[in-house]
């Protein structure tokens, strides 16, 4: 068998400041780029833009954590029954859960909202004999409806992948002890299960705020309706800008805190290096 010969130290340097040297390069890049929007900004201040503009900016911007909030709260609890029943021993309890986390996973979100908003809107009879019409008449239940959907889907992976992840001895050992199996969970797995889960969580949240400039499309005011509102008055770029930087602030913000959270539930998991 042929070997593979070592590489030459002198091969390695150089593709180590090949390496370097693209680096600086792309971050060279990334100054010139933020500095050049940093001084766009300066330049093309204008204090009534602000003053007549900037309230709507925090307005949408609220409208837009309230149905985050919302819809992530509603589809947490949607995502428990399709978690388990993805983990069912029940094949058709099983595969449905598993057909509603491939649909809602491998769609786009903007073609489920236009789903929702377009083509359930068109059995206005039917849903208001069912007493349902209320949900599909307004673009913001819609939206929180869509988002919900969406956001439970990945939940419920997210959870079950934690869940599983949960090592079988504490379940046996639960067990051994004779406690009843919600005990089990909800004292046992489900905390430990929720520290795995900390980060996708995380992660889910911020997506979800990304994500939820689609329903401007919709007619809902939120950061991005709002924006692309002051843009069609004024044709001013700088609307884009500033609503970039309310995401990249949130984003940000979102970042640090998940940081303190996860290092505050995990602290018994570090060790003492004092």
């Amino acid at each position: 068998m042929i070997e593979e010969r070592p590489r030459p130290e002198s091969i390695k340097g150089a593709l180590m400041n090949i390496s370097r040297a693209v680096g600086l390069i792309l971050l060279l890049g990334w100054v010139v780029f933020f500095t050049s929007i940093i001084w766009f900004l300066y330049t093309s201040y204008d204090p009534n833009y602000i003053a007549r503009y900037g309230p709507k900016y925090f307005h949408g911007f609220w409208t837009t954590l309230e149905l985050v909030f919302w819809s992530l709260i509603l589809g947490g609890l949607l995502s428990l029954p399709v978690a388990f029943g993805r983990m069912s021993s029940n094949t058709l309890v099983s595969r449905i859960s598993f057909g509603y986390i491939y649909f809602f996973r491998g769609t786009p979100l903007l073609a489920q909202l236009f789903l929702l908003y377009y083509g359930f809107g068109q059995f206005r009879p039917f849903w208001q004999d069912m007493g349902l019409w209320w949900l599909f008449r307004d673009s913001w239940s819609i939206a929180l409806l869509s988002f919900t959907l969406n956001t439970a889907a990945y939940q419920a992976e997210i959870l079950r992948g934690a869940i599983m992840n949960v090592p079988r001895g504490q379940l046996e050992g639960a067990q051994s002890l004779g406690l009843p199996k919600l005990v089990t969970f909800f004292k046992i797995t489900l905390p430990q299960a929720l520290i795995v889960a900390l980060r996708p969580y995380g992660n889910e949240i911020i997506l979800m705020v990304k994500g939820s400039a689609v329903v401007s499309i919709i007619s809902v005011f939120d950061l991005m309706g709002e924006t692309r509102r002051a843009f069609s008055q004024t044709y001013d770029f700088q609307a884009y800008i500033y609503a970039a930087i309310f995401y990249l602030l949130f984003v940000e913000i979102m970042r640090r805190l998940w940081d303190i959270l996860e290092h505050r539930l995990t602290r018994h998991l570090h060790r003492d290096t004092d």
